[in-house]
């Protein structure tokens, strides 16, 4: 696995990273060996990087990843956990805390969970309105001072934010959802980021599975919530897929490959996070890191989803209220 930096002042990470989320939450029942078994195959196949929320299971996802990586595994790895998603015990929304007081007692039950002393990147999940971003990275800064926290990154924030944040302390790396069908977000703000030496951490790489072989339905959990998945936006969507699919056919490759293939050739300073359960998932998208896509195979795909062919917004209308990145 080749490595990549995050940002010019962040950790040296593996070129792809692991997304933990579905281990635990919002794609229905998932089996606890299968994910042990996949965290182990993503680590012996040299993935680094290891994302997670304090959120995700209301920290079954942190436990999980607490178990997996005994035995010393816990220093060959970086973890990166978001925070600040309040939830209820049946699982709703309740908003978000990045006051200081939360993000440092957040951070200490995040350390417990993972069973470690230091967590590598911290990030708020989005922008709390009600804390201007300078208390809550200036937490976050005391923590790292501490040294709970090796490096600050943000998530789903945008170009103003991003300033902000940085005029406190150093961040390492955006997450951003960032795919063949969702590229406006984030190619709106890599001028700022490259400007400020900051990386991308690129999440839904494959479109919450839409970009697949065998893409996904509506079905239940959250894709049954996502305006992309519904009615005549899937249809349409899954059109656009056909027209990725027969690139990739004609390059022997799968849809999900040519993604992850694409995400990768956007610049060394993106680090796509591979969403894999399972091994045979994490073992098809890994495999794009030896794919190499010629600019004009770069050229048909990207000209296979034009600029607003996408149906439907990436969350559904409170979600997208809550994104800082939209409103850049």
């Amino acid at each position: 696995m080749k490595t990549r930096r995050l940002g010019a002042r962040g950790p040296v990470v593996s070129a792809l990273g692991l997304g933990c989320m579905g281990m635990s939450d919002f794609y229905g029942p998932a089996d606890r060996g299968e994910s042990l078994a996949t965290i182990d195959a993503a680590l012996e196949a040299g993935v680094t990087l290891l994302d997670t929320g304090d959120f995700y299971g209301m920290g079954h996802n942190e436990m999980l990843l607490g178990e997996a990586l005994k035995g010393g595994r816990r220093d060959r790895v970086l973890l990166s956990v978001k925070f600040c998603a309040q939830r209820a015990p049946d699982g709703a929304w309740l908003g978000y805390d990045a006051r200081p007081q939360a993000v440092k007692t957040a951070l200490a039950y995040s350390l417990k969970r993972l069973g470690t002393d230091h967590i590598d990147i911290y990030r708020p999940a989005r922008l709390d309105p009600a804390v201007p971003i300078e208390e809550t990275v200036g937490a976050i800064a005391d923590m790292i001072q501490a040294g709970h926290v090796r490096y600050l990154g943000l998530s789903e924030v945008g170009a103003e934010t991003i300033r902000r944040a940085q005029a406190v302390h150093p961040v390492a790396d955006l997450q951003l959802e960032y795919s063949l069908l969702s590229r406006d977000t984030a190619e709106r703000l890599l001028p700022t980021l490259r400007e400020l030496g900051i990386g991308l951490t690129a999440y839904g790489v494959l479109s919450r599975g839409l970009l697949s072989d065998r893409p996904a339905g509506a079905g239940s959990g959250f894709r049954a919530v996502l305006p992309r998945f519904q009615g005549e936006n899937l249809r349409r969507n899954l059109a656009l897929v056909e027209a990725v699919r027969a690139i990739a056919q004609a390059k022997g490759a799968s849809v999900a490959q040519v993604a992850v293939a694409w995400a990768l050739a956007q610049g060394a300073d993106i680090v796509p996070l591979i969403g894999a359960r399972r091994r045979v998932s994490l073992a098809e998208s890994l495999s794009a890191a030896a794919l190499r896509l010629t600019p004009a195979e770069l050229a048909s795909l990207e000209a296979a989803v034009p600029p607003g062919s996408v149906a439907g917004e990436r969350y559904g209308a409170a979600q997208m209220h809550m994104l800082d990145s939209e409103r850049s």
